[in-house]
């Protein structure tokens, strides 16, 4: 036969193939914003992007000195990561959300985004499954339930979901977008319910830290859980907290058994974080002074923002925690992109989250001070 054969069947991934991947994801939600940040970038004072919470302030000192220190590493690392490490997070855990939990039942990763897209998939999930995930919700909860063939599932209440088809419930505890936080009895009755009818219960915890009107509360408590975690699982990221979403420093933890079984799979898969990172994730979780410091600013940054856009004509809802505000002119998103677009300041639509947000814009407060100083002047004027 012809190397030339133009009967065969395309490559896998060409157009034409009998299936892609690409084929069973929605779009990609941030190019459709695209032509509102070329509007915003040709203001005069330039552009003031609050569309993606992406940090822009330094990365801690210890921080870098620990990667820096721990640079020459030819070797390979392992996917566990060293003990060190694994005590590091334990230790965190218990200082700082109060659950009791060994190195045993951590386990890092590379970044928490690529932890929730993969994470059906490695529980083996898929045709005939359903992951549910909150209404309104960070978008890589469908794709990872989409790249399994499971089937994404929304839910605003528990009893809306069948439990004989649901295998995967994710919680997400203060909420991207709307920084909603979950109370201690919500987060107990998500468990129960859970544990009831043998469903895993993973709770996305990755702005526990950035509470302000709220305490947000970590699904591994005690007061939550009980005297174990079985059947639950928490992810935390080091990308808000510590600047480091350039390190891609995260980790999962809670019942050994479904830790263990993801390091399994995850040895196969060659998931490894660098060893320098590890290093540098001991650093950042053994320091507590600057997150007090990166708080402060986000703080102050918060609050002048909120008040420009509530003088502005916009209504603030939920917010009480994580790096956004949750904003409303109560009328469809993309007016209100355009309107501040047109201002050079660029948000992102409520709807990327889901059609529940397609009145509401996200607004990230991770621009600079100066950044913000702009956009509260525009906003004011």
């Amino acid at each position: 036969m012809s190397g030339n054969d133009t009967t065969r069947a395309p490559f896998p991934g060409h157009p034409g193939a009998a299936r892609r991947v690409s084929d069973l994801l929605p779009v990609f939600p941030w190019d459709r914003l695209e032509p509102y940040k070329r509007t915003a970038l040709a203001h005069p004072g330039g552009l003031c992007d609050f569309s993606v919470g992406t940090p822009v302030d330094p990365v801690p000192e210890v921080v870098q000195k620990a990667l820096v220190a721990s640079s020459d590493t030819p070797g390979y690392p392992t996917v566990w990561g060293p003990l060190e490490l694994r005590e590091a997070i334990a230790g965190w855990l218990h200082r700082r959300v109060g659950a009791e939990i060994g190195p045993q039942a951590v386990l890092p990763t590379v970044g928490s985004k690529e932890l929730v897209a993969w994470l059906p998939t490695q529980l083996g999930l898929g045709p005939g499954d359903q992951v549910a995930y909150p209404r309104l919700a960070y978008p890589t909860y469908e794709v990872g339930a989409r790249l399994c063939g499971a089937e994404p599932v929304e839910y605003e209440a528990l009893d809306e979901l069948d439990p004989a088809r649901v295998r995967l419930l994710w919680l997400n505890s203060p909420s991207n977008p709307t920084g909603r936080v979950l109370g201690e009895e919500q987060l107990r009755a998500a468990v129960e319910w859970a544990r009831q009818h043998r469903v895993l219960l993973v709770s996305d915890e990755c702005y526990l830290e950035l509470g302000w009107e709220a305490e947000p509360v970590s699904v591994l408590h005690p007061d939550v859980c009980g005297d174990g975690h079985e059947g639950i699982l928490a992810v935390h990221s080091l990308s808000k907290r510590s600047n480091l979403a350039g390190y891609r420093a995260s980790f999962v933890a809670g019942d050994p058994v479904v830790v263990r079984e993801l390091l399994e799979i995850r040895k196969h898969g060659g998931m490894i974080v660098p060893a320098p990172v590890q290093a540098a994730t001991v650093a950042a979780l053994s320091d507590d002074a600057h997150v007090a410091e990166q708080r402060s600013r986000y703080a102050a940054r918060r609050t002048a923002l909120r008040a420009a856009l509530e003088a502005y004509g916009l209504r603030i809802e939920h917010s009480e925690a994580s790096l956004y505000l949750w904003a409303t002119q109560d009328r469809p998103c993309w007016e209100t992109v355009a309107e501040l677009a047109a201002l050079g300041i660029l948000v992102a639509p409520g709807d990327f989250y889901g059609p529940a947000g397609e009145r509401f814009v996200r607004v990230a407060i991770t621009a600079t001070d100066e950044r913000v100083a702009a956009a509260v002047e525009r906003l004011r004027r």
